[in-house]
């Protein structure tokens, strides 16, 4: 429920309703409890300051903000900002991009090699309680309702998701964080696409292989790493893992986007 806290787009009927969500799924999901050894948190190096990173391009509709950086590979590979908004630096075609995705990839290959603890392949994400460890499919993963990642009171705990094929969210799919679980060590190494549905509410860093798309509304806590394709969004609010070194000052938004003083995360 920590990130209800820092959501930047938050109304309080939803908050409301999530909150009734996470009594009632911690009652019916399915918990994944067995006692894992414990995994190291991955490192993204610099791309840890990037909200944004694309390949081949990132293309924006609407007012998306991005609290952290944006990269991609060439100067003209951005679109769409303005309307959206970035809080820390478009790096689109310079060094510090480059060293990103040698370092984005980087923590996909670990990411990737970890052995798995559990295989749910065939299973949909929704309504399941998973502790910290490393969670495998085989091909595609699917949420379609709500997830809860138990950090089981520790902060330093790590989550890691390997999904074989393409990441898929329905509409108004969520990703909840519980008793210390914290967004920048939850890891989704996706080896196709990700896409997150319109409204979702999702957490962790997406590392895919190919592209990553992002509905209409659909939020992140941690950022969105494209290896070898393309980033787009659409009236999104996506944050960094590393935003402590950006700017603190007041931030001239969109009106329909509301922006809180970044959050310094472990």
């Amino acid at each position: 429920m920590n990130k209800l806290l820092r959501a930047g787009l938050f109304f309080p009927a939803m908050t409301i309703a999530l909150l009734c969500s996470v009594t009632t799924l911690s009652l019916m999901a399915t918990s994944l409890t067995h006692a894992y050894a414990a995994t190291s948190n991955p490192s993204l190096g610099v791309a840890e300051d990037f909200a944004v990173l694309g390949n081949s391009a990132v293309a924006n509709t609407g007012s998306t903000a991005i609290i952290g950086n944006l990269g991609a590979t060439s100067a003209t590979a951005i679109t769409g900002f303005p309307p959206g908004f970035i809080s820390g630096i478009n790096h689109a075609g310079d060094a510090a991009t480059q060293k990103a995705q040698h370092d984005a990839s980087t923590a996909y290959k670990s990411t990737a090699e970890k052995p798995c603890n559990e295989n749910l392949t065939g299973q949909d994400l929704a309504a399941k309680l998973l502790t910290p460890g490393i969670y495998c499919f085989a091909s595609s993963a699917f949420l379609r309702g709500s997830l809860l990642l138990d950090g089981q009171g520790n902060p330093d705990s790590v989550f890691i998701i390997q999904v074989g094929s393409g990441l898929i969210t329905t509409d108004n799919a969520n990703v909840l964080l519980i008793r210390g679980a914290q967004p920048c060590h939850v890891f989704w190494q996706v080896a196709g696409t990700a896409t997150l549905g319109t409204n979702t509410s999702f957490e962790g860093n997406i590392l895919a292989w190919n592209s990553i798309r992002t509905m209409a509304g659909a939020r992140s806590d941690g950022g969105l790493y494209a290896l070898h394709g393309m980033v787009t969004l659409d009236n999104n609010r996506i944050q960094a893992c590393n935003t402590s070194a950006l700017s603190t000052a007041v931030y001239i938004v969109p009106s329909s986007v509301t922006v809180t003083k970044p959050v310094q995360h472990p």
